[in-house]
């Protein structure tokens, strides 16, 4: 698979764009996951000409619309630039599959951005930021996520997993779609899309039992929005326990009793939190990959991304 594209907060990967001269530098970005995906970076305050160094700005709720504005010149208004970076971003990297923005940054900030009223005086909810938030608007399948989230190794987890499944959908379906290649596709997502998200697992299934006489675009269109639907739940420790019962079913009439009982005591410790899912995972994988059944050993489930990257060995529960 050809490394993926990602968006990024430029000061992200240690340079010095931020409105002090300073960078936010985060190592899992740049010694980890730059290994396996080609990073875009951006810097929306630094695009609109705002310079390094600069005045700082912040997220100001006026006459109940927000908007950003300097913190020092009130005058200084600058959301609309920020918006229309927004939009030429995605209309100059139509190709990334996820993007990383810096936590509480009044430009880049997802989830929790400081607001504050036109007094100065800062008000108890929280924002999103200006260049994210239109971003987000324009481009509701990409994957986002803050760089300071990624510390929690199942938001991490599951930011991984997207990205990587928009990128095998792009790279299998959309190049040449049809229904074939889309059956194709999602049979190597079923046991995936069960861990994170049940009602999705049987939603899916029942939306594509019944693709005569649709344009194959429309279908497509549908069916990636379920599949990053589903997956946009993070899959919890029942989730996967489920999946992993409902795999073992398949080895019923092949291994002994004692490598029954062995495995059933691997997904019960894992449900039961005690070890990373990584365990069991690899008891199953390793009894149904002597059956040589083509639609099991494809199943995303295994893998959904590069094992170098280790991100199971730390899901202990969620």
């Amino acid at each position: 698979m050809e490394k993926i594209f990602l968006g990024v907060s430029q000061c992200l990967l240690g340079e010095p764009v931020r409105y002090d001269g300073s960078h936010k530098r985060n190592s899992y970005l740049t010694d980890v996951l730059a290994q396996h995906v080609n990073f875009l970076p951006i810097c929306p305050e630094m695009a609109i000409g705002l310079g390094v160094p600069r005045k700082p700005i912040r997220l100001v709720v006026s006459a109940g619309e927000e908007r950003i504005r300097g913190v020092e010149n009130l005058a200084l208004d600058v959301t609309d630039a920020l918006v229309q970076e927004a939009e030429r971003v995605v209309q100059q990297m139509p190709e990334i599959c996820g993007y990383v923005f810096t936590q509480k940054s009044p430009s880049c900030g997802v989830y929790s951005v400081k607001r504050y009223g036109e007094s100065g005086s800062s008000i108890d909810t929280r924002g999103r930021g200006a260049f994210a938030k239109r971003f987000m608007e324009l481009q509701p399948l990409i994957p986002v996520e803050e760089a300071g989230r990624l510390n929690d190794a199942g938001l991490r987890e599951n930011f991984i997993t997207r990205i990587f499944a928009l990128h095998d959908w792009r790279q299998s379906v959309t190049i040449e779609p049809s229904a074939k290649k889309l059956i194709a596709f999602y049979s190597r997502y079923k046991y995936q899309v069960m861990a994170h998200h049940v009602p999705s697992y049987f939603l899916i299934g029942k939306f594509l039992a019944n693709l005569a006489g649709r344009p194959i675009a429309s279908i497509c269109n549908e069916f990636i929005q379920l599949l990053m639907t589903a997956l946009s739940y993070p899959a919890s420790r029942k989730g996967n326990a489920n999946t992993l019962m409902h795999l073992r079913g398949y080895l019923k009439l092949h291994i002994s009793k004692l490598d029954k009982e062995e495995l059933s005591n691997a997904i019960e410790s894992y449900a039961q939190g005690l070890t990373p899912i990584i365990v069991p995972l690899t008891l199953l994988k390793h009894h149904l990959m002597t059956l040589d059944d083509p639609y099991l050993k494809q199943q995303t489930f295994w893998a959904p991304y590069p094992e170098a990257l280790g991100l199971r060995n730390f899901v202990l529960a969620q």
